[in-house]
């Protein structure tokens, strides 16, 4: 499972929770997901309704866009789920800075 919340993201795989800083380590996580089930990227791809292309992008972090509508049907042909969790409240701009090391 993929859950976001204000300023994070998270992937659930065995128990743990990764924290995604950008929608790139989602495509990571994608990856992850379908090479653990063993599937090719053509295949989740066409099942998704996309190009194989375009999900090698996304799972790249190289997508110029990869809306809503794709990802969800990523994550359907996966197994996968996207949910929203409140975790904390969202901080400034500097507080998320420094978060990022920046």
């Amino acid at each position: 499972m993929i859950y976001l919340s204000k300023n994070k993201i998270y992937f659930y795989e065995f128990a743990k929770y990764i924290k995604m800083q950008v929608i790139n380590e989602v495509g990571e996580a994608v990856a992850v997901k379908r090479r653990l089930l063993g599937l090719k990227q053509g295949e989740v791809a066409a099942r998704a309704g996309l190009t194989q292309e375009t999900l090698s992008r996304f799972e790249r972090g190289r997508a110029p866009e990869f809306g809503s509508r794709k990802l969800l049907a990523v994550l359907a042909v996966l197994g996968m789920e996207l949910q929203f969790i409140d975790t904390e409240a969202a901080g400034s701009l500097d507080e998320l800075r420094r978060e990022r090391g920046g």
